[in-house]
């Protein structure tokens, strides 16, 4: 991994922090990609912005992709698409040196795992997942591809987060939980209910807010 070169989706603030986790791993930037044309050429954070993956296609056999340097479940798994179909390689998961996982964790190709995480035991971490700053992930749980959990996210034992789910800053899932698909958890939520898909809750505790789908 440390002898591949990265090139990470999205130059917004998800995307310069998987660049900052990459200095640490002291693994080599080259640039982002953006899909808006305006944005390529320009230097974020001394990065360059190298265009859509049509302007790199020439270096698809030199580089792997970042796809989770975008915060949206959805454009996540968009971009992921795209990127298998344009013939790119995925970069291995990303986390952060100073967090220790066991053994007993089992996580996906292309997740995040950011500083200040805690993950204890039998945790299943799935495919394109962001695990955001100072998460705490108890025993049990349950990750789906694709899902994004925002800075300071506390999710209790045995806890099911289906795939796609966006859950804000902040928010604590109680025990035995499932959030279904695709749904949304507004910042600083208490979730004490289940969750179907495709709908926001949020508040303490939360409640539905609306239909996403």
């Amino acid at each position: 991994m440390k002898d591949s070169k990265l090139v990470i989706w999205g130059c917004g603030g998800m995307g310069r922090e998987v660049n900052h986790l990459c200095e640490l791993l002291n693994i080599e930037v080259i640039g982002f990609l953006d899909e808006r044309s305006e944005m390529c050429g320009q230097i974020i954070d001394e990065i360059p912005v190298l265009g859509d993956l049509p302007d790199i296609i020439h270096l698809r056999d030199q580089v792997k992709i970042v796809c989770a340097g975008v915060g949206s479940p959805q454009l996540k798994k968009r971009l992921v698409q795209k990127t298998k179909d344009f013939g790119f390689s995925f970069a291995d998961s990303l986390v952060h040196p100073a967090v220790q996982l066991s053994r007993k964790i089992h996580m996906g190709i292309g997740s995040i795992i950011g500083a200040g995480t805690i993950i204890t035991i039998n945790v299943h971490i799935g495919h394109f997942v962001i695990v955001n700053s100072s998460v705490t992930i108890a025993h049990d749980v349950r990750i789906s591809d694709y899902v994004t959990l925002s800075p300071g996210v506390n999710l209790s034992g045995n806890v099911t987060v289906e795939e796609g789910v966006f859950i804000g800053v902040g928010s604590a899932v109680r025990e035995k939980i499932t959030i279904g698909p695709w749904s949304m958890i507004g910042g600083g939520a208490f979730v004490k209910d289940q969750v179907p898909g495709g709908v926001l809750y949020a508040g303490v505790p939360a409640v539905f807010k609306k239909n996403l789908l």
